[in-house]
């Protein structure tokens, strides 16, 4: 991995350290994990925490393991042509667009955890790019469309999350490298808060949704 990636670095070393203390703590995973049913209750912080926090159950190891190698793979030429700000931003944009996918899609009582929103949120930046730069994009395409179909067909995967995140990064990578010059800056500036105001806007309503139907 290039030198400069840092931010890389500290998402695979957080990710990691948090993976190894919930080992240590096995019951940090009821605290974190992403549950419709308590962010209806006002938990919202789970739309983030969920995200840092890899799954023990189901397929183990093999969860963190296959998202930090993708993580590697991925981050560091994403972090180089984006910046480290807008890198991040996208990150973290696609976690919280996965958990609110899974927030509509998922079944309430039925916890999830892991990086994998946010993953495909850089497979996504990865496709805007490639398209941006009149590069070839059959193999991202190749990429997405396999291991969508793995989280359709393979139990235990969040494929809501996946599905969620992937939209999420292409659309504020698109609103990123597609920004004219003048004042470039502040459009993406803006185009991040309306991202941000839409998933929180969808929050909202699910947790009507959720509401309506229990006073129903």
């Amino acid at each position: 991995m290039p030198s400069r990636a840092r931010v890389t670095q500290a998402l695979v070393g957080l990710n990691i350290a948090l993976y190894l203390v919930l080992l240590a703590h096995p019951s940090l995973a009821n605290d974190w994990w992403m549950e419709g049913n308590n962010v209806a209750a006002g938990q919202w912080y789970r739309l983030v925490t969920s995200a840092f926090l890899p799954g023990t159950g189901g397929l183990g190891i093999l969860d963190i393991a296959f998202n930090m190698w993708a993580l590697l793979v991925v981050g560091p030429p994403m972090e180089r042509q984006l910046g480290g700000a807008r890198y991040l931003t996208v990150y973290l944009a696609s976690a919280i667009g996965g958990s609110v996918s899974y927030y509509f899609l998922a079944p309430q009582s039925q916890p999830a955890l892991g990086a994998s929103g946010a993953i495909f949120g850089l497979f996504g930046a990865w496709f805007v790019i490639a398209r941006r730069l009149r590069v070839d994009a059959r193999g991202v395409v190749f990429l997405i469309v396999v291991n969508l179909a793995i989280g359709f067909v393979v139990p235990y995967i969040a494929w809501q999350a996946h599905v969620g995140g992937l939209v999420t990064g292409a659309v504020l990578t698109a609103a990123y490298v597609y920004a004219p010059r003048r004042n470039r800056t502040v459009t993406q500036l803006a185009a991040t808060v309306a991202v941000l105001a839409l998933l929180a806007l969808g929050v909202i309503i699910r947790d009507h949704q959720l509401v309506g139907a229990v006073l129903g």
